[in-house]
């Protein structure tokens, strides 16, 4: 029976989901840092234990990732850009990703929406909320998702898939909880406009069970797959 980190952090990922009776959070591992031969490796092990479903992987850089995507070609990985994402940036992450999970304001949504070529799937959108209003965090006010959310849905280049945050990583788990239980409201007066916005990206290594709990639809996940990141 599998015992690497991927088999026991998606074991984990259903046990928690289980016990929160909703289907199966989804997986995005995360690799900033990672080379493109440790992706390879991970897909892989994923192949082994998913086969026919597909490997999430997400970037934060868009400059980083287009090697990668180019070396892993075929690969069947689904490329999401996690981090955040100039505007003179989106033609090229509107090419290379299948999904933006940090569109935060108005300027990026337009860039996108042009840059997407036509001919192309949608490019799935998740906006980013700075659910904790920290200073200097990149995000849109919680205020900001339905405007947001309107002119996402009238780009036919895009598709509004969801919500996303990056919540304080306070040392107070009750303070975690009380940013995932706010995104999950938040997202659920979305879905009551956007249904097919299904998405709620939130939880990391060290609270993705947390963040299940309070609703995640998709958590994203890096150290508990790769070990400590490397040094730059």
């Amino acid at each position: 029976m599998p015992t690497g980190p991927l088999a026991r952090v998606l074991e984990s990922i259903e046990n928690v989901t289980g016990t929160a009776t909703r289907p199966a959070a989804r997986l995005l591992a995360v690799g900033k840092s990672r080379e493109a031969g440790e992706i390879a490796s991970l897909a892989a092990e994923w192949a082994g234990l998913r086969p026919g479903a597909t490997l999430a992987f997400g970037e934060n850089y868009v400059q980083e990732a287009s090697s990668k995507i180019a070396a892993l070609e075929g690969s069947g990985i689904e490329w999401h850009l996690i981090g955040h994402l100039q505007s003179n940036k989106a033609v090229q992450a509107a090419a290379l990703f299948d999904w933006v999970q940090s569109v935060d304001r108005p300027k990026l949504v337009a860039a996108l929406a042009s840059a997407r070529n036509p001919d192309h799937p949608p490019l799935n959108v998740l906006i980013q909320v700075n659910v904790d209003g920290e200073a200097g965090k990149h995000g849109c006010t919680p205020d900001d998702v339905p405007s947001l959310a309107a002119a996402i849905a009238a780009e036919p280049t895009l598709a509004l898939r969801g919500l996303m945050a990056i919540p304080e990583p306070h040392p107070d788990l009750a303070r975690r909880r009380d940013a995932f239980a706010a995104m999950r409201a938040l997202h659920d007066a979305l879905r009551a406009d956007h249904p097919d916005a299904d998405v709620l990206s939130m939880g990391m290594s060290e609270d993705y069970a947390l963040a299940i709990a309070e609703g995640a639809t998709m958590v994203r996940i890096g150290t508990a797959l790769f070990g400590p990141r490397q040094a730059a």
